[in-house]
């Protein structure tokens, strides 16, 4: 049962599917039917929304409308839970879509969601980027809520600070003898080579220059994996910055060295997410406040 209009919950779900197959699958009507409900919100409104190409994307103009549907989704799944109690869960069935950086999710986010599974019977549709990019996802409504490293609210929304995550420099033990014999300076910086979660990573970039105060070039891995950057570095693949939780198997059993004990990176993270009045909403935060709470400094 959907309260939401239904062009607009047809909107929603080629976005949320990636196309109008999946989205007419997924609302049980046929293919031409849905394409007559998007078109007639286009026309209802006079502005293109979707881009139609795969996967369907948002339009300037859907990304509007698509931030403000996202919260009436959630507000829908609570009214449908008070009314008609003996669904249960069914109410809560549509998966609510989430932005976490990847760092969080293999250390403590993970904690959060199954709790709030085990007591509301939530459903989740994660989406990963790096901290300082999932604000994008809720800026465009792709999301209703992020983990993100801004702690300025984005227009409509509502910010609360989880903690810092902390980052040591770390190595292989043989890597860090060859190549930081006399510490981690300029000159062995710009050689060594360095792992980076993805193009969008400037963590490690940001560490050089608190170190050296230049803008070095050295040669780089991509490895878009948290868990993955712990185990390239213990076999020696370069260095890189990895949470403090992550590391600590590995250090303890000496597969890896932290390269500068004295020196680190604290990545402040903060959970912002739509400004209303949400019991959804409400216990998602509290989850994470508590998860993020036994992990983040």
């Amino acid at each position: 049962m959907d309260l939401v209009h239904p062009q607009l919950a047809a909107f929603a779900a080629v976005l949320e599917e990636g196309s109008f197959e999946a989205a007419a699958r997924r609302l049980a009507i046929s293919p031409s039917a849905l394409s007559q409900r998007i078109k007639a919100l286009e026309d209802r409104l006079g502005q293109v929304l979707l881009v139609r190409q795969a996967p369907c994307r948002p339009t300037a103009a859907g990304e509007v409308l698509l931030r403000s549907v996202r919260p009436m989704q959630a507000l829908q799944a609570e009214a449908l839970a008070e009314l008609l109690p003996e669904r249960g869960n069914d109410a809560t069935r549509t998966p609510i879509p989430l932005a976490v950086n990847d760092d969080s999710l293999d250390t403590w986010f993970v904690a959060a969601i199954a709790d709030l599974h085990q007591r509301h019977g939530y459903l989740f549709d994660l989406r990963m980027d790096d901290q300082d990019h999932t604000l994008e996802l809720l800026r465009d409504g792709s999301v209703l809520g992020a983990i993100s490293a801004e702690g300025r609210p984005l227009k409509g929304c509502n910010v609360h600070p989880l903690g810092a995550m902390r980052y040591h420099a770390i190595a292989s033990p043989a890597f860090a003898r060859r190549w930081f014999g006399q510490g981690m300076q300029a000159d062995a910086l710009a050689v060594a080579p360095m792992i980076v979660f993805n193009r969008k990573d400037e963590l490690q970039a940001r560490f050089m220059r608190r170190l050296t105060r230049a803008r070095l070039q050295p040669p780089v891995h991509y490895l878009p994996s948290s868990t993955g950057f712990v185990e390239a570095a213990a076999r020696g693949l370069g260095w890189c910055l990895a949470p403090e939780t992550l590391i600590a198997p590995a250090l303890a059993a000496e597969q890896i060295v932290v390269l500068e004990p004295r020196r680190w990176l604290d990545v402040p993270l903060y959970w912002q997410h739509a400004a209303v009045r949400s019991s959804t909403l409400q216990h998602i935060t509290q989850a994470l406040r508590s998860a993020a709470a036994d992990i983040l400094r």
